[in-house]
C-alpha cells in the first residue's frame, strides 16, 4: 500500500482553514488563562472538520475538503487552530490597558 503524498499548499489550506481561524481567534481572544488555548484549538478543529465534512459532503467547493478520498491533516489542522489561538491571546494581553486586573 502506497502513502499518499499531499503538496505543501494542501497543508497550508488546512492550516488556513477560514472557520478554524475565525474560531481560534474568536474564543482565544475571549480566553483569560492560557492553559484554555488548548480547549479552544479543539474547539475550532472540531468545528473546522465538521463544517469541512458538511460541505464536501454537499459537494460544495471549499479550501480544505474533507472525505474518504481526502485528506483530512488532523495535527495541522489542531496546531494551526492552537497557535492562531494564541495569537489572538497574546493580542489581547497586549492590548489591554496596564493597570487592569
Amino acid at each position: 500500500m502506497t502513502v499518499p503524498v499531499y503538496p505543501f499548499d494542501v497543508w497550508i489550506w488546512a492550516a488556513l482553514d477560514p472557520v478554524l481561524v475565525a474560531v481560534a481567534l474568536i474564543l482565544g481572544w475571549k480566553s483569560d488563562q492560557l492553559v484554555k488555548l488548548i480547549l479552544v484549538a479543539l474547539m475550532a478543529f472540531v468545528a473546522s472538520v465538521l463544517v469541512s465534512w458538511g460541505l464536501t459532503t454537499l459537494g460544495i467547493p471549499w479550501i480544505a475538503p474533507i472525505g474518504r478520498d481526502l485528506p483530512t491533516f488532523f495535527p495541522v489542522r489542531t496546531g494551526a487552530a492552537f497557535l492562531w489561538s494564541l495569537l489572538a491571546f497574546l493580542a489581547r494581553l497586549a492590548l489591554r490597558p496596564r493597570g487592569s486586573g
